[in-house]
């Protein structure tokens, strides 16, 4: 992976015959990335980022607060929990046929699991996840002539997916609290790598052909997705 140092800052230099312009994104874990078409040559590049500089700065600035701060769920009567883009209120019920539902517009959570409120709410949003994101890889499979092996959903740490060996996918619990679009992309971005496992010219090609706004929905993620709270 090609880098570009300008001062005090350090890129990943990303080419892509499918794009046309350049761009910055400020990828989850902070690491700057600079999309470029192919033979834009390296003054190019660093005047483009001295010009957007202070808006780079910002960006870091930015993540480094959300970092920061530390936002404890209390699960409570009211509080909101997210889901698909979506912000549902929590309500305790002295009943419930399952330790979490989302029911009418409302997370349900069963007052007897309250103790342990985080890991049942986050094995919903896995259960959950796996659901909707198997949709998704089916309902892509055709296009992208792949036949991933399975999909799973658990943490990953800073990644929202990974391609594994035998086909495997695995997603980011997280993946399922992003707006659904977003989501998707994260989908077709990780059944792109079952062809070509680095982010090469005909990766961006494969993923471009199956989503042709594929750049509006990664830089969303690249610019928002640090800001999804979790639990």
């Amino acid at each position: 992976m090609k880098m570009l140092s300008v001062n005090d800052l350090r890129f990943q230099v990303r080419r892509s015959a499918a794009r046309r312009s350049l761009e910055i994104t400020v990828d989850r874990d902070g690491v700057l990335i600079l999309a470029a078409p192919p033979g834009v040559d390296d003054a190019v590049l660093r005047d483009f980022v001295m010009r957007k500089r202070m808006w780079v700065y910002k960006q870091l600035a930015r993540r480094e607060a959300v970092s920061r701060e530390v936002r404890r769920k209390e699960f409570t009567d009211g509080e909101g929990f997210p889901y698909l883009g979506r912000s549902y209120r929590l309500r305790l019920v002295p009943e419930l046929d399952a330790p979490v539902k989302l029911q009418s517009g409302r997370f349900l959570m069963s007052k007897c699991v309250v103790r342990e409120a985080r890991q049942q709410l986050i094995r919903w949003y896995c259960d959950r996840g796996e659901r909707w994101l198997s949709e998704k890889v089916t309902e892509y499979a055709a296009r992208m002539e792949v036949n991933p092996a399975s999909v799973r959903v658990q943490d990953l740490g800073y990644r929202w997916g990974s391609c594994g060996k035998g086909s495997r996918l695995y997603f980011h619990w997280k993946t399922i609290l992003l707006p659904a679009r977003i989501a998707e992309y994260v989908v077709v971005h990780e059944m792109a790598h079952l062809h070509e496992p680095h982010h090469t010219p005909e990766f961006w090609r494969r993923v471009e052909r199956a989503m042709p706004d594929f750049e509006r929905r990664r830089t969303w993620l690249a610019e928002h997705g640090v800001e999804i709270e979790g639990v």
